[in-house]
């Protein structure tokens, strides 16, 4: 049996009937349950003192669990901060009889510590033992960026879509309103409820908020709602033994297969309970599938939002969609499912993104007011890149291939204080054969003998990357760029797809710039 890594806390739970759905699959917001206890037991094994849930990052389920399977769970601290903790989890499901293994979760958490009287709280660094444990603490502080960022980027994204009319809902057979999916339930915390802090555990709160959220979506389909992922939350406030928890939730938006529900938690004791006036302690937004009984995905009806609240909600389901795609990069992993999403549009710059299987590619298109064979001249000689691309502190030409391909050396920044990177790539110009064609700058990663790995750099690679360059007309023309994102370089553009960074808009905004202030050989013209 694999054993436990250095500050690993695991729970394995055999899946009885009573953690199941009626379906017989393990209930989300058990797992929830579980989950939660194994990351406060990891937080407190590194602290040495009592923590509590702060808040949990989006939560992206891949496997169900049957009755009979085996559940395990890993929690482990990846980066101590001055109070807080990240805490990295990984849910596996073991089917007994056949031994097989499945990833059921991959999730991050971040639990306080809680202070012993008047003593002030400062966390031991993290002992980093292994390489991937170097990559998680690095990538650790990239994650906290994201959530720190999360409301403004949230509410730059909601006043944004508020310059636009509301959507149209027209008629159409089938349409919900969104009054139809509204579901309100009541617990009383009771001592079972409370964690070993006498609060109310933060796992049994997501359990109870995944109860009426199922209800919630399965008003809406008809069928047996799936819970996909759970969107980044916070725990707002605590609440103890002897509090009232008021759930009320409904359906934001639909996305075809999907389907988007919003819980809001209210907390009352006895005096609040009598004047009608509780505490906000949490909101949350699940996401969810749905099949039928013949095991296929249901294509949910369109909602019909009527009020006010329901059209902000329909918007706020827009943008959190908008944030998710990028912000599972870097907090979890990939999906199997292909999309292409558009993702911000300014007067000269769009920004695309692919999903394949496990790569991830970027699209950047940019209208640059230059005659397309200049700004190809420019963009395909690479030691001016430097100049205008602040990923690149270095390029210099190591072998002239031809007068179309030559090798480079390019050295990049330091990024979350690991070393600097270095690259060798071969690039190719192709001009177009015929007039109104497409200029071609082509870049990939090659191996030359006589540059091989250097100590002060960690080796990098482009797997596949470029321009595009066609003429609009002859003074201005459209750039396309593409990468197919490694696991290399992805730390450089974590904090955009991170949905907070402007980094990857003002390299393309600072390359425009360059091309239509350079002259012809490259130095800029600064009158």
């Amino acid at each position: 049996m694999e054993r436990s890594a250095p500050g690993e806390v695991r729970m394995s739970q055999a899946v009885q009937p009573a953690h199941a759905n009626p379906r017989g699959e393990l209930s989300a917001g058990q797992l929830l349950k579980w989950i939660d206890a194994t990351a406060c037991l990891a937080a407190e094994r590194h602290a040495g003192v009592s923590c509590v849930t702060a808040l949990v990052d989006d939560i992206q389920f891949k496997e169900t669990a049957r009755v009979g399977q085996v559940i395990t769970i890993k929690a482990k601290v990846t980066r101590a901060f001055s109070t807080s903790m990240e805490i990295s989890i990984k849910v596996i499901v073991q089917d007994m009889f056949t031994g097989i293994e499945k990833l059921v979760s991959v999730a991050f958490s971040t639990f306080v510590a809680k202070p012993v009287g008047e003593e002030k709280i400062h966390l031991k660094p993290v002992t980093l033992l292994t390489e991937q444990d170097h990559v998680e603490h690095n990538l650790a502080s990239e994650r906290r960026k994201v959530r720190l960022h999360h409301e403004d980027t949230f509410k730059n994204l909601m006043k944004e879509n508020s310059k636009f009319d509301d959507p149209i809902c027209d008629e159409e057979e089938g349409m919900v309103p969104t009054s139809g999916t509204s579901v309100q339930s009541i617990e009383l915390v009771l001592p079972p409820h409370a964690n070993h802090h006498g609060s109310t555990f933060g796992g049994q709160i997501m359990a109870w908020m995944e109860t009426v959220a199922t209800i919630s979506a399965s008003r809406l389909c008809r069928a047996h709602p799936l819970l996909k992922s759970v969107d980044m939350f916070k725990f707002r406030g605590p609440s103890t033994v002897g509090d009232r928890l008021v759930f009320n939730a409904i359906v934001n938006n639909t996305f075809q297969t999907c389907v988007e529900v919003g819980v809001r938690v209210e907390a009352f004791d006895c005096q609040e309970w009598s004047t009608g006036r509780g505490r906000h302690i949490n909101s949350a937004f699940l996401i969810y599938n749905a099949v039928n009984d013949e095991e296929e995905l249901v294509t949910f009806p369109r909602i019909k939002p009527v009020t006010k609240d329901d059209f902000r909600r329909y918007r706020g389901a827009l943008a959190r969609k908008r944030i998710r795609l990028g912000r599972k990069y870097v907090i979890s992993h990939k999906e199997e499912v292909p999309l292409c999403v558009q993702w911000d549009i300014s007067n000269q710059i769009k920004i695309y993104t692919l999903e394949e299987h496990d790569i991830l590619s970027l699209w950047v298109e940019k209208h640059v007011e230059r005659p397309a064979h200049v700004t190809y001249h420019l963009l395909s000689d690479f030691t001016k890149r430097p100049s205008w691309d602040p990923h690149y502190v270095s390029c210099e030409v190591i072998d002239w291939v031809s007068e179309a391909d030559q090798i480079y050396y390019i050295t990049c920044p330091v990024v979350n204080g690991d070393k600097p990177k270095d690259l060798v790539v071969l690039v190719s110009r192709r001009r177009p054969l015929k007039d109104g064609g497409t200029y071609t700058v082509a870049v990939k990663s090659v191996i030359v003998p006589s540059v091989p790995p250097s100590p002060q750099y960690i080796r990098s690679e482009i797997i596949c990357a470029g321009f595009l360059i066609h003429a609009i007309d002859s003074s201005s023309c459209t750039v396309s760029y593409f990468n197919q994102i490694s696991a290399s370089i992805s730390s450089y553009f974590a904090g955009y797809l991170g949905g907070w960074s402007k980094s990857i808009e003002e390299t393309a905004a600072s390359c425009i710039q360059f091309l239509e202030n350079a002259t012809d050989d490259g130095s800029i013209n600064i009158f």
